[in-house]
């Protein structure tokens, strides 16, 4: 990040989403069939014991909960033991919606049972900010303990700040990521009202007969370290943020701004903090939703910033759904393993691009790449738009 002091590396990182759980799981996931026939598509078979000491702490974690404390375990096994003082490191999180599967749970329980039936648990489950704070309680995180909600933008803006954190020298270290678990049936009947789903029960970002997203949920979680401390304590560097940008379109509630001007003036926010040219970048990790607003406005500034052709331009939401506020999450995660597999995944489902967009979007096979400076980019309703530029570790 340019003239912030230090850089800042990634040293490990858990990921769960509904195409596979862990990191080896999760890759195999993104290259495999997309989803079709349904409006939602989650995590089948799920197991919270694992990551708690009891059945009865399990329970009192939201589902959102428990799948950010379980990829939150993965991250922090792969980056070792935090060396620091607990006033160092910090915990910043977004989720979009936080604990509305138990908020829905105990409104049912309150118009069925009465108001003395409501668990007293039910506010610590369902705010926002309980993942942020499990995580820096498990693991004695005492610096910043904060949560970003900013709709679908809301992981890139956390790992955007918490990166910032580290450059800044106010934290060695910082876990951050997103998580999202919040299909219950009447947000879904609420977004399918709207229209936003697909109708078809198919995600194709980008395809010319493109008609809403699939709702997803999932996590991913990353410990983000001053490079040159991590490097001093052995560790492995698996990444770099290089930089990032947030901004609003002041537009409208939920479609994009026209001509996609916002996210135009946040991609270049992001390549000016990390001190790049477009030329740089060399993938865009698309926010790609499926939606026939989005992907043209996301198309048209793509194509503005990096001019004809585009770097290649790949969306998982095929694969993974929208997880809402863990997108940002779960596409960084992607990003890292493109890194490590030196393939771009493709854009599942999508066949034929629509009229409207006018970018290199890699699809039917994963493409063969050596890896480079990528952006990644998130757009929420309230019009919040984020992006953040991930690089392979240097020397």
């Amino acid at each position: 990040m340019q003239g912030a002091g230090h850089r800042v590396a990634v040293t490990g990182y858990g990921v769960l989403a509904p195409c596979g759980i862990g990191k080896e799981a999760f890759w195999n996931g993104l290259l495999g069939p997309g989803i079709t026939n349904a409006k939602t598509v989650e995590i089948e078979h799920w197991d919270p014991q694992p990551f708690f000491a009891n059945p009865k702490e399990a329970r009192r974690a939201d589902r959102v909960e428990q799948f950010a404390l379980a990829a939150a375990h993965e991250a922090l096994t792969q980056s070792g033991p935090l060396p620091y003082a607990p006033e160092r490191m910090g915990s910043i999180f977004g989720t979009g919606i936080g604990g509305l599967r138990t908020l829905e749970e105990q409104v049912i329980t309150r118009v069925e049972k009465g108001e003395r039936r409501v668990s007293p648990f039910l506010v610590p489950m369902m705010m926002s900010n309980a993942c942020g704070a499990a995580i820096s309680m498990r693991y004695h995180l005492q610096g910043p303990a904060e949560t970003i909600c900013t709709a679908c933008a809301a992981a890139t803006h956390a790992l955007g700040y918490a990166a910032r954190l580290v450059a800044w020298g106010r934290c060695d270290a910082v876990v951050s990521g997103g998580a999202e678990s919040a299909a219950t049936i009447t947000a879904v009947a609420g977004f399918a009202n709207m229209t936003a789903l697909s109708s078809s029960g198919t995600s194709k970002p980008f395809d010319a007969t493109r008609d809403g997203f699939v709702f997803g949920e999932g996590a991913a979680v990353f410990v983000l370290e001053r490079y040159d401390l991590a490097i001093a304590r052995g560790a492995t560097i698996i990444a770099e943020i290089l930089g990032a940008a947030s901004n609003a379109d002041a537009h409208h509630i939920t479609a994009p701004s026209p001509g996609g001007v916002g996210a135009i003036a946040c991609m270049q926010q992001a390549l000016d903090d990390a001190g790049l040219v477009p030329s740089d970048i060399k993938q865009v990790n698309a926010h790609g939703t499926s939606t026939p607003l989005n992907d043209q406005a996301e198309s048209q500034a793509v194509a503005a910033v990096f001019g004809s052709p585009t770097p290649p331009v790949t969306s998982i939401k095929g694969v993974t759904g929208h997880p809402l506020g863990a997108a940002g999450a779960l596409e960084a995660a992607a990003v890292l393993l493109s890194f490590e597999h030196k393939l771009i995944p493709p854009t599942a489902n999508t066949t034929e691009l629509g009229d409207d967009i006018a970018c290199d979007v890699v699809m039917g096979s994963p493409r063969p790449w050596t890896p480079g400076p990528t952006i990644s980019n998130n757009f929420g309703f309230g019009g919040h738009n984020g992006s953040i530029i991930l690089a392979p570790a240097t020397k």
